[in-house]
């Protein structure tokens, strides 16, 4: 994972609780949860939206080939 060791994860995890301390850290994880959620919702919209616009295109005449 990125060349991350397990002592290295360790330390960036205390440093992270030291600098936002313990009540601060699940509202940084509820927003960051929000916003993931926001963007698959979006991702989603637009999917969606790509396959009812192709869905609604005709599909372009191909000439026969002729095949002799």
């Amino acid at each position: 994972m990125f060349g991350l060791g397990t002592p290295e994860i360790v330390l960036i995890l205390i440093v992270v609780l030291v600098l936002f301390g313990g009540k601060k850290i699940p509202e940084l994880m509820r927003g960051l949860g929000e916003g993931v959620r926001e963007f698959n919702a979006a991702k989603a919209n637009i999917k969606t939206e790509i396959e009812e616009g192709m869905k609604k295109e005709k599909p372009s005449q191909v000439p026969p080939s002729d095949n002799k």
